[in-house]
């Protein structure tokens, strides 16, 4: 086998370049990319509003604000918690430093990295510490949450020219193909957009399905404020792998430090297993997997590639960015071994014969009686 360094060369700066412009563009390119992939969404239901003879403008409108309405009813829903949470906070911060202190204190006592460590004085200085750093929080938050709103209306504005113009810039993208293979590569554009819809609707259903579960998990067990946990916990779990551990650890301490038992945190923790168990045996392969069909290697590489690149919007949308270059992949024989990489293709069977699966199999062997 014969390598060509100036083919190796082209495509490590490729790479190279692609990264740059990834990381130099990121103000522009994250509100490009959501508006890209909620138009994909918002299209079937513009194309109802013009079936009833209402202007693409107006129609494109309308979807824009039937979502901007859910999004404003999901606040309101949620906002009596937040303000219960917010009064709480103080109380909540003083019984969290003085939980850490006391197992610093403990830990150091049976192991003993620093002499004479007393409770009091690891208490005042974690305080005091707090205190001096909550200036500089609270003005990061507000830079970043200018920065969040900016980046959310530039978002809008693309959905809305995205949904207008989607005639034009479908046929201006056909342009650049031969006109031999026009028809290949709209099914192409078709595939593309397929995959964004069943990816976005699947995320939703998942996101709704995990909250509700998680919120009526925690009002059987006792938790204050059991909607807003379970359905932060939901959203949080759309990012892959770590984001289930990021939606329990809060009311995980919330449970820690409020209450006295022991089993409330225990029974927090085995509610957030036993639904990310149900969500990635049997809901996520049924409404999600069945659109992205990735192999977890694809989706771990996704998630830090896209963490790198654009912190924790890259960790959501590089996911189904990379569905999205499987399909473009497969259309190409020249990429198709990346589409093989990427899917379940090199699978074996017998990773469907762990105690897990097995369990499972059986479970809806019975449901489907």
């Amino acid at each position: 086998m014969n390598l060509s360094f100036q083919k190796l060369f082209f495509a490590i700066a490729t790479t190279f370049s692609l990264f740059a412009i990834l990381i130099l563009a990121k103000p522009i390119l994250i509100p490009l990319s959501v508006a890209l992939l909620i138009s994909f969404i918002l299209f079937p239901l513009a194309k109802k509003f013009e079936t009833w003879k209402i202007n693409r403008i107006i129609a494109a409108f309308l979807s824009i604000f039937s979502v901007i309405l859910i999004i404003a009813g999901v606040f309101y829903f949620f906002s009596t918690q937040l303000i219960n949470m917010s009064k709480e906070f103080t109380d909540f911060k003083d019984k969290i430093i003085s939980a850490f202190a006391e197992v610093t204190v403990y830990v150091n006592n049976n192991v003993s990295f620093v002499e004479d460590l007393k409770r009091d004085e690891l208490l005042n200085q974690m305080k005091e510490w707090f205190n001096n750093s909550t200036g500089f929080l609270i003005k990061k938050t507000v830079n970043s949450s200018a920065t969040f709103i900016a980046g959310l209306l530039a978002a809008v504005v693309f959905i809305f020219l995205f949904l207008i113009y989607r005639d034009g810039l479908t046929h201006a993208f056909l342009a650049f193909s031969p006109k031999d293979k026009r028809n290949r590569v709209f099914k192409m554009f078709k595939s593309v957009q397929h995959v964004g819809q069943k990816y976005l609707f699947g995320m939703v259903i998942l996101t709704a399905i995990i909250g509700l579960a998680n919120s009526l998990g925690l009002l059987i067990i006792g938790i204050d404020n059991p909607f807003l946990f379970g359905f932060l916990g939901a959203v949080l779990a759309i990012i892959p792998y770590i984001g289930a551990v990021m939606g329990a650890l809060l009311p995980v301490i919330y449970a820690f430090v409020s209450y006295d038992s022991i089993w409330m945190p225990v029974a927090v923790v085995i509610l957030f297993y036993f639904v990310q168990l149900v969500t990635d045996n049997f809901l996520s392969p049924k409404i999600v997997g069945s659109s992205l069909k990735l192999n977890a290697l694809t989706a771990i590489l996704s998630l830090f590639i896209g963490a790198a690149v654009w912190g924790i919007a890259g960790m959501i949308l590089f996911l189904p960015f990379a569905a999205i270059l499987k399909v473009v992949c497969e259309e190409f024989e020249e990429l198709k071994p990346i589409a093989l990489i990427m899917g379940e293709h090199n699978k074996k069977e017998s990773d469907g014969n762990n105690p897990i699966s097995v369990w499972w199999k059986k479970i809806k062997k019975r449901f489907s009686k």
